[in-house]
Parts: C-alpha cells; structure tokens; sequence
C-alpha cells in the first residue's frame, strides 16, 4: 500500500458502509492493517448490524445508531486484547455490515426432478418451484456459521445452499402429504405454509429468518396431466349420455360416406337410429318411463359397426337396421351379462331380425 493510502487510513476516524446494491449481505470495512482509532465514529445505519472480530472470534456486535469506540462499548474486544485501563491507538478488529433487511424474490427450484409413488399412475416424475424471502436476525452467528473470512458476501453465494435445504423440506412435505397428484394445484397455499414451518429451525441456525415462502407451480409429465383431465370429464359427465351422443355421431360419419344402395340403406338406417336415441335421451330427460312389462323384450345390444363400438340399440332400432342392411347376421354384437363379442346370429332373442328379410333373388348375393 502507498504512503499516501496509509496517511488516509490513520487519519479517518469514521467507520460507515454505504450500499447501493441489492444483494450484499456482508461487507468487511477495509482499513489499513485493520487499525481503528480510539475515539472512533462507527455510523451504522437501519437495515445494518456492525460485527466486530478479533483474533478470529466474534466480539461485539452494534445495532443501527452512531457510536464511539471506547473501552465502555467494546467490553469483548476489551476483553480478548486484555485492555484494562483502556486501549492506545490505533487497536486492530475486523470490521463487518451485515445487512438485516429482507431480500426480497429469492427463487429456487428442483434442479432434478422429485420421484413420487402414486397410487393410481404409479412411479411418476414431478418439479416445482417458487420464491421466499429471508433476513439476516443474528448476524454473529451469520458470519460464524456462512461467511467464514469472506470480504464480500452476497446473495448469489449462499443461493445454492438454500435450495438444497427448500427442496429438501419440499420432498418431505409432498411426501407425507400423500395427496393425489391432481390435487396439488389446488392445495399450494397448504404445502407452501407447512414447508415454511420446516424451514424455520433450518434458516435460524445460520442466524437467518425466512419470512415468507412461496410455491408457485408444481409441474408433471404432460401424459400423467391428459389422463388426469380425462378422468376428471369423465367424473363431470353423464356416461350414459355421453356414449348415446358418440353412437349418434359415429352412425352420422358413416351416413355421411354412402356407396350405391347399401350406403343408402345405412344412411337411412343412421337417421333411424340417431332419431331414435335423441328420442330416447329427451324422454329420459324430461320424464321418467314406466318399468316395462316384459324386460326381456326391452334388452339392448350395443353393435360393432365399421371397427367401430355403437350402440347400445333396442329390439325396434336393430329390426329397422336389419331391414336396411346396416347389420346382418354375422355382425358382432353385445349385451350386459356376455363374456365377449358374438354374432347376432348365435343370439336367440335376435333370431326374428331375419325371418322379416326377403329371401336372395337367384344367382345374386346380398
């Protein structure tokens, strides 16, 4: 160092840290040989604690005011330099800010992704992330415990460790929630405040508090999430209803696509059909039908049709379907209480499908 810089050093008698950033926690005071006057002026502003070390131990501490650095209000430092009566300028101590604000949108987030045992999608893959906010409330124990002899301590140093300790209290948590997956979107102002109150023994042993804690997202894979929606429309609809209107809308397709006369005769079938359930969907609707008096008569089958599930159709519907040529008798159809699909002609109850079609003409096929 110059002469000219120790000149300085020796003659300022006032200890201050001004800082314009936003991220420095810790500031160590620069003077020459660390030499601090007797009588010295030590500004320490709000939002600042002042830690003083000796030797390499923590000796006194100073809140926000303006002091004078003397035997009375340096009772450690006195101490650990044994100054009985008093101490001879300049004295040599480290000199640290700390800064006791709150930082503000600190972010974390799982850098791999947390495995979690679902009972119903199995082994599957989540990450989350979010933000918190802390402040130093000892900052003795800040230095002792984190900035060891660094010169300049900022937020981007102790990021890292944080994350780890959030992510592990968030692993904790998810896993003794032991709610459905599609749950934890609806409950992220639940986890984030039992991980919050994980966290303050965590940050209080480095000298620190966390004052708020958020989870923003919890995300998943993108297939967990469809299967997730499609139960969910399922839980919200009326399954009956919904397999009429995507009978009624595949009968529809295929009369929509008609090839000579047998597609006009499965066009007309189609309307028949379609004008038939939505016949049936709005009495049900509106009203509720008698019990039949002959259940047996009332028996609906459901018909394969172009590779395609339709259905289920009653006795009246499948005669007029029959009549057009829309189904035959080794069309594959079934029935609540059947193993599998089996041809109409194996079902007994089906038989008078047929006894009502004309005959072939000879020489030619149906």
């Amino acid at each position: 160092m110059s002469f000219l810089k120790k000149l300085k050093g020796e003659l300022i008698d006032i200890i201050e840290f001004l800082d314009s950033s936003q991220n420095t926690i810790v500031h160590r005071f620069e003077r020459f040989q660390n030499e601090i006057k007797n009588g010295a002026k030590l500004t320490v502003r709000e939002g600042q604690q002042v830690v003083f070390v000796s030797e390499g131990q923590i000796a006194d501490v100073f809140p926000p005011g303006i002091h004078t650095l003397t035997t009375r209000n340096l009772p450690i430092l006195s101490t650990i330099q044994g100054w009985k009566y008093g101490f001879n300028s300049p004295f040599k101590s480290e000199v640290y800010f700390v800064s006791t604000r709150n930082f503000l949108s600190q972010r974390w987030g799982t850098k791999n992704p947390i495995i979690l045992n679902d009972d119903r999608f199995g082994m599957i893959e989540i990450r989350a992330y979010g933000t918190y906010t802390f402040k130093i409330i000892e900052a003795g124990g800040f230095i002792r415990e984190i900035v060891g002899t660094n010169g300049t301590f900022t937020t981007e140093d102790i990021t890292e460790q944080l994350r780890s300790v959030i992510v592990t209290r968030f692993t904790d948590a998810i896993g003794e929630a032991n709610l459905p997956i599609e749950s934890y979107a609806a409950n992220l102002n639940e986890l984030s405040t039992a991980i919050f109150g994980y966290m303050q023994d965590d940050f209080s042993g480095y000298g620190m508090d966390v004052t708020k804690f958020l989870i923003e997202n919890i995300s998943m894979p993108e297939e967990i999430k469809k299967e997730i929606f499609e139960l969910s429309r399922l839980n919200a609809v009326d399954l009956d209803k919904l397999t009429k209107m995507k009978a009624a809308k595949a009968i529809e397709a295929a009369a929509n696509n008609p090839s000579g006369m047998a597609g006009a005769g499965v066009g007309m079938g189609a309307g028949f059909a379609m004008a038939n359930q939505m016949a049936q969907a709005m009495s049900q609707t509106h009203q509720q039908a008698p019990p039949p008096i002959n259940p047996s008569k009332t028996t609906s089958f459901y018909v394969a049709l172009n590779g395609q599930q339709a259905g289920p159709f009653d006795k009246n519907t499948l005669k007029q379907m029959a009549t057009n040529g829309q189904i035959t008798k080794e069309t594959l159809v079934w029935k609540s209480g059947m193993s599998d699909w089996e041809q109409a002609d194996s079902q007994t109850e089906l038989n008078d499908l047929w006894s009502q079609l004309p005959p072939p003409i000879p020489g030619k096929s149906l």
